[in-house]
């Protein structure tokens, strides 16, 4: 059986082994794989496997004909592939889900704690020499927020939002949340509605999925909503938010700053307005990859594929 792995290079660069996909059949590692050359790389093989390469309608057709009759995500995400055409064909999709939870959950904390104590700052004041030149034995250069008794609001409860929330009680904060559907909170945390979740919190993090109603969520409006001193995080899907909107706000000092991990673009052009908004701090779609998240991803998407050969199809989306 032949297996196809369109664009490997980031789930793993070199520091994983992709043996558990090589124990499955003849496979063929791509690390990225272009538009234009994706029939040729992936024809005569019942197993493709995508990140974020496109499989549009017209090429699952095409690679059916060839032989296709498996396609799997390295990703929690599936928007990326025709489920209608899949799904005609009898082809499953089957996709990665919670395997990065806690990694994005830490890495919306090392956002938070980068605007609450300034470590950076600090950092680069004693290498230029302020410490060393400082009567007193020691000094700030901004103030500090405890965040203990602090307001976080959480924007979509999943797996990930829950794990956030478990966080933020361990160090003393009230937790608001809301969500498409009411869910079962812990001791702590409070449902609420859209608006006071932004008028109420002093951060407000995104953890809902890419959707019509989403799209756009952070927007004039909602950004009017919070605190002058508000910080916003998103790790879920950059079309969640009007950029341009978030940018005037940051950049006219209606909200304390921002942490980005996701644009609507990915990599941004150059023109995005976040690249040169005040403190918004941007990172290249990382919160998900850690070491350990993406070894786990490769182990259950090569499971994925064990088990569809074996006849019992999991974290099928279609």
């Amino acid at each position: 059986m032949y297996l196809c792995i369109l664009d490997g290079e980031t789930t793993n660069p070199g520091d994983l082994s992709w043996a558990p996909f090589s124990a499955l059949g003849d496979l063929t590692v791509y690390d990225f794989t272009k538009p234009e050359e994706l029939f040729s790389r992936a024809a005569h093989h019942e197993i493709v496997i995508t990140n974020k390469t496109v499989l549009t309608g017209q090429m699952i057709r095409a690679l059916y004909d060839t032989g296709l009759r498996y396609i799997g995500t390295l990703s929690t995400g599936f928007n990326v592939i025709d489920l209608d055409a899949a799904k005609a064909l009898a082809i499953p999709v089957c996709n990665v889900p919670t395997y990065c939870t806690q990694s994005v959950a830490q890495y919306v904390f090392a956002m938070i704690l980068h605007f609450s104590n300034q470590i950076a700052l600090h950092d680069a004041s004693v290498h230029q020499g302020d410490w060393t030149n400082c009567r007193n034995f020691c000094y700030w250069k901004s103030d500090f927020l405890e965040l203990c008794g602090k307001t976080l609001g959480i924007v979509g409860y999943g797996h990930i939002g829950a794990a956030v929330a478990k966080i933020a009680l361990s160090m003393g904060m009230k937790v608001l949340v809301t969500s498409r559907t009411k869910k079962v909170l812990p001791d702590g945390c409070d449902f609420v509605s859209k608006e006071e979740v932004f008028r109420q919190s002093d951060f407000v993090t995104l953890h809902c999925p890419l959707t019509k109603d989403s799209t756009n969520l952070i927007n004039a409006e909602t950004l009017s909503w919070m605190k002058k001193s508000a910080i916003l995080i998103n790790t879920s899907r950059g079309g969640v938010i009007d950029e341009k909107a978030l940018a005037d706000a940051l950049n006219e000092g209606r909200i304390g700053g921002a942490g980005v991990d996701v644009l609507s673009t990915e990599p941004p052009k150059a023109d995005n307005p976040l690249l040169t908004a005040k403190n918004c701090v941007i990172t290249p779609h990382i919160a998900w990859a850690s070491k350990a998240a993406r070894s786990r991803l490769m182990e259950i998407a090569a499971e994925n594929v064990r088990c569809w050969q074996t006849g019992h199809t999991r974290n099928n989306v279609c």
